[in-house]
């Protein structure tokens, strides 16, 4: 089953700005969200506690990033933001900063980048 993915521009912005082999990784591992949807198991993706919030998690070698996503609709996910993990707890900051970009401001019916859906 494929899902719609659709990336918000601070997601797109981000990705843009990983360096070439962790940035492959993380569009990657938005291709797993899309092919799997709910499906998709750690350690690709989790929950965030206490949130309606959920992280991708995207490694590589050293390198650690995590990208906010929300379940839209039956089949649909919205890539919200990202940041590079320096830590071993996701930062509450960066969590709010995903959660600004919630339903509150994304809407279906409005326009809409179609160069940002996968």
């Amino acid at each position: 089953m494929q899902f719609e993915i659709t990336l918000l521009e601070p997601a797109v912005k981000f990705i843009e700005g990983l360096d070439a082999k962790l940035g492959a990784k993380a569009l990657r591992t938005i291709e797993l969200l899309q092919y799997f949807g709910p499906q998709l198991p750690m350690p690709h993706a989790r929950k965030l506690e206490g949130e309606e919030l959920y992280e991708l998690r995207v490694r590589y070698s050293t390198n650690i990033c995590r990208l906010f996503y929300f379940h839209y609709s039956k089949k649909a996910y919205v890539v919200t933001s990202g940041y590079v993990k320096k830590s071993q707890k996701t930062s509450r900051d960066e969590t709010r900063f995903g959660k600004l970009f919630d339903l509150e401001t994304f809407s279906w019916q409005g326009e809409r980048n179609e160069s940002n859906a996968i």
